[in-house]
């Protein structure tokens, strides 16, 4: 049975009360302001206790605290598990760690500041340290899965093999936090070649889409689905398809970017190495 998501066209989340989620803010994030009531509407709101909750790409933790305080405050027992390489350079701190409150450190790691800040949620949360390629996945239901760590043709294939055929058809949503962003044109590529899979249920500006899962993902979904052996042309045809999704949600301009962006790096693959096609 597929559960009806139509509550999502009135993007209910924009009514939660940033007081509801009061301790979560205290940890920093990327996420703009209606993503981070999107994150705990999910937990406490959608989600039935049924699978986990898995966050990939969590850095020091503010997805996974508005993950978890959503779930706990909704008096929800499944594992919230959150994945990182859980390492930052000095921009990436200076810019989104000590301006947002955290003293100044040494070094690379910041695993220990994301148990420290996590500490509220320790009863229900599991953080996994390292490259998401290395990692795997016990096998059980995924009821909620985010998604911040596609940041390549390689990892948003292995990312798919992993986690997607444990979720649950009619149930389990996908949430694509970089779905509109220029660098990563394979995540609407992959997601529009699962269309028999998954159907786009909502946006959250400014990059996110969900999708719900409609139907067991299986070999030959992960077949269909991979990305990591389209050339330039295909990446391109493919965002053809997806330009009547971008309209609907008046993002048809980030769909002409990502093709520009493919053109001026051929064979790029990585989010990292796109240049920025619209900047001499």
């Amino acid at each position: 049975m597929i559960r009806d998501t139509s509550e999502f066209k009135a993007a209910p989340w924009r009514a939660i009360n940033r007081a509801e989620m009061e301790q979560a803010l205290s940890v920093p994030t990327m996420l703009a302001q209606r993503e981070q009531k999107l994150y705990y509407w999910l937990t406490s709101h959608w989600t039935q206790d049924i699978g986990a909750v898995v966050d990939l790409g969590c850095f020091v933790g503010g997805s996974t605290a508005r993950l978890a305080d959503g779930h706990m405050d909704a008096g929800k027992s499944h594992w919230v598990h959150a994945y990182d390489r859980f390492k930052a350079d000095e921009r990436t701190k200076t810019h989104e760690l000590y301006r947002k409150g955290i003293a100044p450190f040494e070094g690379a790691d910041i695993y220990w500041l994301a148990r420290d800040l996590l500490e509220p949620w320790e009863d229900r949360v599991t953080l996994h340290r390292g490259d998401i390629m290395t990692k795997t996945w016990d096998g059980s239901p995924i009821e909620l899965l985010v998604m911040d760590a596609a940041k390549s043709t390689e990892t948003t294939d292995g990312i798919a093999e992993r986690f997607f055929p444990h979720l649950i058809p009619g149930q389990s949503l996908v949430v694509q936090q970089d779905y509109f962003h220029w660098r990563l044109p394979w995540i609407p590529v992959q997601m529009q070649l699962m269309k028999d899979w998954f159907r786009p249920v909502a946006f959250c500006p400014d990059d996110t889409v969900i999708f719900q899962n409609i139907r067991k993902v299986d070999d030959e979904a992960l077949e269909v689905g991979k990305v990591g052996n389209l050339d330039d042309n295909a990446l391109i045809d493919c965002l053809t398809e997806v330009q009547p999704l971008a309209r609907s949600w008046r993002k048809k301009q980030r769909i002409y970017r990502m093709k520009r962006a493919i053109k001026a790096n051929p064979g790029v693959r990585t989010g990292h190495r796109m240049m920025d096609p619209d900047k001499s």
